[in-house]
């Protein structure tokens, strides 16, 4: 508790000084632009923070079966990438030799090794075994990833919900193994014809599910996209795949059965 001679400021509150610390360039100089890149990164980690409390959340809802919540949730997640996307705008503003005066200074250090986006990734039933291996085994970031890698994704809580709301959800799809990806369900795509059909809420969240698959999707392009103007077709840094990796993940949708009835409604 504070004292009556030192009372909570905006700067103690907020921690302000400690954050101000944490920008540290290694170019020598140093380089300008080196400054940019580690305020936006840092800023992507914090709203990576953000964005998974907020993911926790959604998920209790959704098994909670309050629709109207989930409803708002979805709402900030989707405002939240708007954001992350709109990011890149100013990442842009470097150049690609601007990049180059400081990119050595990463050395193996790569947005690849972002445990928050591993673990969003994870939460939303994008699930690949082989993400785990870019971490010590035994390490903290490692452990946790291991527990999101078995833990239930978003898509199990809604079929959850959809099964609260009275929907004929097939049982294999309720007791599917969480760590497997997501992949397309006859039995859950009639399912969802249904519930858009009738209409309602579980339509209203179908459709919120639709424009966090596509605000990811986004981000993703987006994110190519910046790569590939900054370093071409260079290797990413950690000795990543760079582009060539990123351009692998572009159309892969997050939840298949979404997309595949749109031809059926």
């Amino acid at each position: 508790m504070s004292s009556p001679s030192q009372p909570i400021t905006y700067a103690t509150y907020l921690k302000v000084d400690e954050l101000l610390s944490l920008q540290q360039p290694l170019s020598d100089g140093p380089e300008h632009d080196e400054m940019l890149f580690i305020v936006i990164h840092q800023v992507y980690e914090l709203w990576f923070k953000q964005i998974l409390h907020e993911v926790g959340r959604l998920h209790r809802l959704l098994e909670a079966g309050d629709g109207l919540a989930v409803l708002g949730a979805l709402k900030r997640i989707l405002t939240i990438l708007k954001v992350l996307v709109s990011q890149i705008d100013v990442l842009e503003t470097m150049t690609p030799l601007e990049f180059l005066s400081f990119r050595d200074r990463l050395e193996s250090g790569s947005g690849f090794q972002s445990f928050q986006f591993r673990e969003f990734e994870f939460a939303l039933g994008h699930k690949q075994r082989s993400a785990l291996e870019r971490y010590p085994e035994r390490s903290a970031h490692r452990a946790l990833l291991e527990r999101r890698f078995a833990a239930s994704t978003l898509w199990d809580g809604f079929l959850a919900y959809l099964a609260q709301e009275g929907a004929a959800v097939p049982a294999e799809a309720l007791t599917r193994d969480v760590t497997q990806p997501v992949t397309p369900s006859p039995g859950v795509q009639a399912v969802l014809v249904g519930v858009y059909r009738k209409g309602g809420l579980p339509a209203q969240v179908c459709e919120r599910l639709v424009d966090l698959d596509e605000g990811v999707q986004e981000w993703r392009y987006r994110h190519v996209k910046m790569v590939q103007r900054t370093i071409g077709t260079k290797r990413g840094t950690g000795g990543s795949d760079g582009a060539e990796y990123l351009m692998r993940t572009l159309n892969r949708p997050l939840f298949p059965d979404l997309w595949a009835i749109r031809a059926d409604l």
